[in-house]
């Protein structure tokens, strides 16, 4: 049966959590952490991990109180539609449609099919045909069920979590054994310095912790509707910044801190140290769960917001039905999928989809992120006599901190990525023209405020299905 009444609140507490790590938990670190020590240097190195998850908390308390207040299916894409307008909530739905969540699918189907590839040789186009039939199995079982979708996230993250805490066992093992680290064989030149290599680092930790905004889309469904969301978020962070520290650590116990930097694959070079043969197969298999995981994970939110965002534009409406026996966003969620898919096609002829998708990424998120930061005082100013369940401390410091350290952000992303940066920016055209041919075509109405005293369950726009 499909329908217009939106998700049920039928998500365990925990479960929430976990799903949440596995939006945040992927291999970035495999490969950023040698890139951070080179900027970074050893007096500096956990300091920056710390900051950067600290910085993400904070991140995540605006959003956790944005959430509780105002829960939707939709999470910051509702934040930014109710704070800016209904033409900056568009934008946004699309750039997650057409550049972020759908760009991140195919980015982390290309990286389960190299790795592969690099041990059953695939041909030239079978990466992206492995590719591709990821996506299509992963699309096709999110379809069958919210339970079955849900169920297998929590598997994989489990999963993946204990991948990650073998390699933190191999350093404690090297170190049990007392096995010095190697030298390495070529020393590390450092590519940045001073104020330009912590900005560098930082570029790289916060990839690392990116993808906590998204748990927001999970609001309207977790069953404690006061302080679920904000415990799932701040929850799975932690998490996550106790499992990198001690991956950090294990890379500099079992290679040395020169060692890391000049690694370019320091996991496989510190299992293959700690347990031979076996250790560089468990990274293999852990790339795979990895990539399962994030693909599975961004079907679950990216249809999600391409659901709310459908709702409000009559022209798009079928796309913002609910499937109650399955309880998911069908059509959404074929949608994202359709257009993952045709990006791995486009990747598979240019082959260099991954390079450029990851340019166009980083600056339209971060552009994002820093107006959804500012969105939680518009809120607050706009709609006092909402009840918020979670509220964030020293407002508005924290708030306008995070602001700053965004917009920062934005600028270290576009001077480091370059180029690439055009991109998004175009597709940020693409998505204002499409916005004013609907806008010719059918007018939308303007939203009203809440009425004083009413539920925040109905969230700021009250029920948007007429």
């Amino acid at each position: 049966m499909v329908s217009d009444a939106g998700p049920g609140r039928h998500l365990p507490v925990f479960q929430a959590l976990l799903i949440t790590l596995g939006m945040v938990i992927t291999t970035d670190i495999l490969k950023t952490a040698p890139t951070v020590a080179l900027n970074v240097g050893p007096e500096h190195f956990y300091l920056v991990w710390v900051l950067g998850g600290v910085a993400s908390m904070i991140g995540a308390l605006c959003f956790a109180e944005m959430a509780t207040a105002f829960p939707h299916p939709g999470g910051d894409y509702h934040f930014l539609r109710t704070a800016y307008g209904e033409r900056m909530g568009f934008l946004f739905a699309w750039s997650r449609f057409s550049v972020m969540h759908t760009g991140w699918i195919a980015l982390s189907a290309f990286m389960f099919a190299d790795y592969v590839n690099a041990v059953v040789p695939l041909g030239p186009y079978g990466s992206g045909l492995f590719a591709g039939a990821v996506i299509a199995a992963l699309v096709l079982l999110n379809l069958a069920g919210k339970h079955i979708g849900f169920i297998t996230q929590t598997l994989l993250v489990g999963l993946l979590a204990l991948g990650f805490l073998s390699i933190a066992s191999a350093g404690v093992f090297l170190a049990w054994q007392g096995i010095e680290a190697p030298a390495p064989s070529l020393a590390p030149v450092a590519e940045n310095t001073g104020v330009a290599g912590f900005s560098a680092a930082m570029i790289f930790v916060f990839l690392a912790f990116g993808g906590w905004s998204d748990a927001a889309t999970l609001s309207a469904e977790v069953r404690d509707d006061r302080r679920g969301i904000f415990i799932a978020m701040l929850g799975a962070l932690s998490v996550l910044m106790a499992i990198y520290l001690a991956l950090n650590w294990a890379f500099v116990e079992g290679l040395g801190f020169a060692g890391l930097a000049a690694s370019n694959a320091p996991a496989v070079e510190l299992l293959n140290r700690a347990f031979g043969a076996p250790g560089v197969l468990l990274i293999l298999l852990m790339v795979g769960i990895a990539a399962i995981a994030t693909i599975n994970s961004t079907l679950l939110v990216g249809a999600r917001t391409t659901y709310a965002a459908a709702r409000d534009v009559p022209q798009l409406r079928s796309f913002g039905a609910w499937d109650d026996r399955h309880g998911v966003p069908r059509k959404a969620l074929l949608a994202e999928g359709a257009v993952a898919l045709l990006l791995v096609l486009f990747g598979s002829f240019t082959q260099s989809g991954f390079n450029t998708m990851v340019e166009y990424l980083t600056p339209v998120y971060w552009l994002f992120l820093s107006l959804s930061s500012v969105a939680l005082i518009i809120l607050r100013r706009r709609f006092p006599h909402v009840p918020r369940p979670v509220k964030v401390p020293w407002y508005p410091l924290l708030p306008l901190l995070f602001f700053g350290l965004c917009l920062y952000m934005l600028y270290s992303s576009v001077t480091v990525v370059g180029c690439g940066a055009f991109f998004g920016i175009a597709v940020l055209l693409v998505g204002a023209v499409i916005l004013a041919v609907l806008s010719r075509l059918t007018p939308s109405p303007h939203p009203s405020p809440l009425p004083e005293g009413e539920g925040a369950d109905r969230g700021v726009l009250g029920d948007t299905s007429t």
